[in-house]
Parts: C-alpha cells; sequence; structure tokens
C-alpha cells in the first residue's frame, strides 16, 4: 500500500512539475509575441493564440497520460504497453469503462491517476483561462 502512495504521488509531482514547466513555456510564448498581439486586427490573432495554447494543453495532457503509462508499463502491471496507455488515458479522464483493470495488488494507482487527471484538466483549464485573459488584456492597452 505505502509503495503505491509514493509511487503515485511521485508520479503526481512529476506531472505538476511538467504542467508547471508548460505553462512557463506558454508565457515566454505569449511575451514574445506581445508587439505582434496588441496589433490590430485582434480577432484573428486571438484564434490563433487560444488554438495555439489548446494545442499546447492537449501535448501537456498526452505527456502527463503517457508518464503513467510509461510507469505503468515498467512496472510490468499490464503485459503490452497499449493496455498501459489505454488504462492511463481511461483513468486519467475519470471515464472508467471497466475492461482493463489494475490487479488489486495495485488498485490504488488507479485511484491516484483518476485524481491526477482532476488536478491537471482543472490546472489546464484556469491556463487556458489565463492565456486568454492576458492575451484580451494586452490588445485593451493593459499590462498583464
Amino acid at each position: 500500500m505505502f509503495i503505491q502512495l509514493l509511487l503515485g504521488s511521485a508520479l503526481i509531482a512529476i506531472t505538476a512539475i511538467a504542467a508547471a514547466m508548460s505553462w512557463w513555456g506558454l508565457e515566454l510564448a505569449l511575451a514574445r509575441s506581445h508587439r505582434w498581439v496588441i496589433r490590430p486586427p485582434h480577432g484573428p490573432k486571438l484564434t490563433i493564440l487560444l488554438s495555439f495554447a489548446m494545442l499546447w494543453t492537449l501535448v501537456m495532457m498526452t505527456a502527463a497520460v503517457w508518464i503513467w503509462a510509461v510507469a505503468l508499463w515498467l512496472l510490468q502491471i499490464f503485459v503490452t504497453f497499449e493496455a498501459s496507455v489505454y488504462f492511463s488515458l481511461v483513468a486519467f479522464t475519470t471515464l472508467g469503462f471497466g475492461d482493463v483493470l489494475l490487479p488489486v495488488e495495485w488498485r490504488l494507482l488507479g485511484g491516484l491517476a483518476a485524481a491526477n487527471g482532476l488536478l491537471i484538466f482543472g490546472l489546464l483549464t484556469a491556463m487556458l483561462v489565463e492565456t486568454l485573459r492576458q492575451i484580451r488584456t494586452r490588445q485593451r492597452g493593459g499590462s498583464v
């Protein structure tokens, strides 16, 4: 039980650090585009930047799922890597089909993966909202 909690906590920390680094990268990209962002027309630029931020978010979510999948595969919890990725994705999204299950001795990891998914989804949603706020503030002539 303690090994599962330790491992799950470590994976949550790794994905949280990866998300924070991702946010920092997005901040740098947005800062570099400041002069371009503030010049009209604003509509197309807002669309481009939000699309970029959404793709960035999707990449971050994918990376977090893969971090869990690699860990489950390295622990040999699943026979195939595909099963590890599938379980991680289903657990991370809290979809929970139940067609692929963790062995009893590893079942706490499923709950931790689901909790991690909720936290990362929440964080990345906040990042998207903050990105939109920063873009709109800069376009209106304010400072961020």
